[in-house]
């Protein structure tokens, strides 16, 4: 009976890899410059330098490797704040992920008036990690400590904060509302790959790490005090999937902006289709990320071609009537 629901996890796995894998090549050869696939192959194995072929390995190829690596990144970090916080709608917004980082870079304008999306990742990835540092150093004062509830308000606190400090900042900042207004939106258009490069580290470990913790969240998703009497260090463990939740939304967001709803969506898919295993769960929940952002990008290149709308945006209209649903429902995905 285990070795056939095994079988049916790695075929959904093989399958959503496949999925994967199309859908990066649909997104190198669809778009406002029709491009054949033959066209797009050659320009990996006998590359000319014409107009298609620079398209393919400046534009298109870093849009998509970038589109799939911030899905996963965002979807596994859902899945961790899900299981962390006990709350079905918990995403990296909840701990103030995307508004501390959309603040720094805000700041960072106004005040430095530094340009670039070279810059633009490292300070959004720092501010990023300083926001979700802030709500676990607050959540866990008190007698109680860290707790799922704490932790909750504190972030929700924390993300009101910074967003109301970068709409104050960008109502009296005309230049800055200009450079940041797009990348706020969140999207993967006319990032380069060495963005995606220097973050890449980060990215990693926060997957390797993830994964070498997925038994010990399985025995934390049980609840606090069966954790404890397993003889599990919930504390160390907690701590360990906040600094995940950093470097793997942090990294998102740098690249990419604050895309939301992809953390609140895909692990609730993932648990229906491969069930509750964080073995499982963390892997799938990375894949099927990947695939939702690469399909709401290829979509808002169509959308009001010929210019395009900014994939958080698809991702909202995706996800909200997905998170109107599990809030009606009450579906806690366990």
């Amino acid at each position: 009976m285990v070795l056939k629901k095994n079988w049916q996890k790695l075929s959904a796995t093989i399958v959503s890899i496949i999925i994967l894998l199309l859908l990066i090549a649909m997104s190198i050869v669809l778009g406002y410059t029709g491009i054949s696939i033959k066209t797009a192959i050659q320009s990996f194995t006998d590359y000319n330098g014409s107009n298609q072929h620079v398209i393919i390995t400046t534009v298109r190829l870093p849009r998509a490797m970038i589109a799939a690596a911030v899905g996963a990144c965002l979807a596994m970090a859902g899945v961790i704040m899900q299981t962390l916080t006990k709350n079905p709608l918990a995403a990296p917004e909840i701990l103030g992920t995307n508004a501390g980082a959309g603040f720094a870079v805000v700041l960072a304008v106004t005040l430095f008036h530094v340009s670039g999306l070279q810059a633009f990742a490292w300070i959004s990835f720092a501010g990023a990690a300083v926001a979700t540092a802030g709500v676990y150093v607050i959540s866990s004062v008190g007698r109680e400590g860290l707790t799922p509830m704490k932790l909750t308000l504190a972030g929700a606190a924390i993300a009101a904060l910074f967003s109301s400090f970068t709409q104050g900042l960008l109502s009296i900042n005309d230049a800055a509302l200009e450079q940041v207004l797009f990348w706020l939106a969140g999207s993967v258009q006319g990032r380069k790959l060495e963005i995606l490069q220097s973050i890449l580290p980060y990215m990693i470990a926060g997957w390797v790490i993830a994964l070498i913790f997925a038994s010990k969240m399985n025995v934390l998703a049980m609840g606090e005090d069966v954790a404890k009497g397993l003889g599990l260090k919930t504390g160390l463990v907690k701590i360990v999937s906040g600094l995940l939740v950093i470097f793997l939304a942090g990294s998102a967001v740098a690249v990419a902006g604050p895309i939301g709803f992809i953390g609140i969506v895909v692990p609730h898919i993932s648990r229906k289709i491969i069930g509750i295993d964080h073995r499982w769960l963390l892997p799938f929940s990375g894949i099927l990320g990947g695939i939702l952002l690469l399909a709401a990008d290829i979509a808002a290149r169509y959308v009001i071609m010929p210019q395009e709308v900014p994939v958080g945006v698809m991702t909202a209209i995706i996800g909200v009537p997905f998170f109107i649903y599990i809030a009606r429902r009450g579906f806690n995905g366990r």
